[in-house]
């Protein structure tokens, strides 16, 4: 990961904790402790569909711990209530409302340059905000990044709810204009790079997108809007930064140690078979990609150098996430660095690896190798159920090398989404196929240069 992004995550998740007590969930005494696939894609909807605020709509960052909204998870809940339609968890009238009421919250919430009492600037969302209120929380950042997984998820509302009804019409006109009145080129700097936010106190920031990762999506989108569009440059100076090499045993591929940036571009866009000029160039396309990033990081896991505690073929997965907290320990006589939050990862260029595992690091990658995501998935499961799963499924990570071992407590929004999403994806393609309706999507894949499979028909 480029340091840059991993410096931002570390700024943002800093301010924790805050706000308002989220709902109870549902009895655990009644849960269904076997494994399936469904069960653990059902009790992760669950986050989205118990927390959300009652009169705002807004998505917690985190739970239990008591948290400010993420507006990216607020992104992966759009998504994940058309999952609950299709797999009759909830009715559509039900998912209609919920998605109606946070989109006009949203749409209505205040924007301008000042320092408080705004949610917003030029279209653009601040990362973090009140769950009550929406307006910005303490002094984070202007984020592009997470404004883009916004509004993927406001796009995926504006093309499933496609009735005649008052409600779904109103959705659509909410969501088309959430995604217009961003001005994505707010933040593009003079090599047609953009920045990876802004704030009123201390201007833009000076990390970019780069180099592979998450920012794929951003790039797409903003490229795809018909009013603030980027200029099409921006994709390839965006290529220009991939670092392309073998790692782990693996082809040569597009490398970025975390896995969320391998799977947060593909939860909204189907890369089987597509191609830019760069992959075209290459051979390969972007979920071939995603698979061997995938393969690399576990065979790493396996092969671990460090010697952390449980690491096998079946208990794997580096990806930001939780972690036990920031310290040192000397463990059988050699000195072990431990993080909180952290971006953790292996690819060719580093390997930031403390020997905490983050579930959602193989549920995002199902669709790309299941024959390793599910026995993993399944394995942590039986093993750990009591410390580890919970009425929304895993907790977000947990670190067996830590004295007396280190199980989180809480679940993160943005790693409930990849697992909801994802299986969906990974059963019937359900949100790929919908958002190759979305003229916003076509146009900016086609803007950069995407061309052939599905992109033909």
């Amino acid at each position: 990961m480029s340091k840059n992004l991993l410096l931002l995550l570390l700024l943002c998740l800093s301010l924790l904790p805050a706000c308002e007590q989220r709902q109870k969930p549902a009895d655990p005494e009644a849960e269904n402790k076997t494994f399936s696939l469904e069960e653990l894609q059902r009790r992760n909807f669950m986050y989205f569909y118990d927390l959300a605020h009652p009169e705002t709509g807004l998505i917690p960052d985190r739970w239990p711990a008591e948290s400010f909204s993420s507006i990216a998870a607020c992104g992966f809940g759009l998504t994940s209530y058309i999952v609950g339609v299709e797999n009759k968890w909830i009715t559509r009238a039900s998912a209609a409302e919920r998605s109606h009421k946070m989109l006009k919250f949203l749409w209505e919430l205040p924007q301008g340059e000042g320092k408080t009492g705004i949610a917003g600037y030029k279209g653009l969302f601040y990362h973090f905000l009140n769950m009550n209120d929406g307006i910005r929380f303490k002094d984070v950042e202007l984020s592009n990044i997470d404004t883009g997984l916004l509004m993927a998820g406001v796009l995926s509302s504006q093309v499933y709810f496609d009735g005649k009804d008052s409600t779904e019409t109103q959705i659509r006109a909410l969501a088309d204009s959430l995604y217009r009145r961003v001005e994505w080129g707010y933040n593009l700097q003079p090599d047609n790079l953009l920045c990876m936010g802004w704030s009123p106190e201390r201007g833009f920031i000076s990390n970019k997108w780069s180099g592979y990762n998450e920012g794929m999506i951003l790039y797409i989108l903003a490229l795809g809007s018909p009013t603030h569009p980027l200029p099409a440059a921006s994709w390839e100076q965006w290529c220009k930064t991939y670092v392309w090499a073998p790692f782990e045993g693996q082809p040569e591929h597009v490398n970025f140690g975390m896995l969320f940036g391998h799977q947060y571009s593909h939860m909204y866009v189907d890369f089987r078979g597509i191609q830019d000029p760069y992959m075209k160039a290459k051979g390969s396309d972007y979920f071939i990609n995603s698979r061997t990033a995938t393969l690399s990081n576990r065979a790493f896991c396996i092969r671990n150098p460090n010697g952390y505690e449980g690491y096998g073929e079946n208990q794997w997965g580096l990806t930001a996430c939780d972690g036990p907290k920031d310290t040192v320990a000397v463990i059988a006589g050699k000195e072990r660095q431990f993080r909180g939050y952290f971006a953790r990862g292996a690819a060719a260029m580093e390997q930031p690896d403390d020997g905490t595992i983050a579930p959602t690091a193989a549920g995002g990658s199902i669709p790309f190798a299941p024959e390793v995501c599910l026995p993993a998935l399944e394995y942590m499961w039986a093993t750990h159920y009591d410390k580890l799963v919970g009425p929304y499924g895993f907790k977000d990570a947990f670190n067996l090398t830590f004295p007396g071992g280190w199980y989180d407590k809480d679940y993160l929004g943005i790693d409930q989404g990849p697992f909801v999403i994802q299986i969906q994806n990974h059963k019937d393609g359900l949100i790929w196929d919908l958002m190759k309706k979305s003229p916003y999507i076509r146009e900016g894949l086609s803007k950069a240069g995407f061309a052939g499979g599905w992109l033909e028909k």
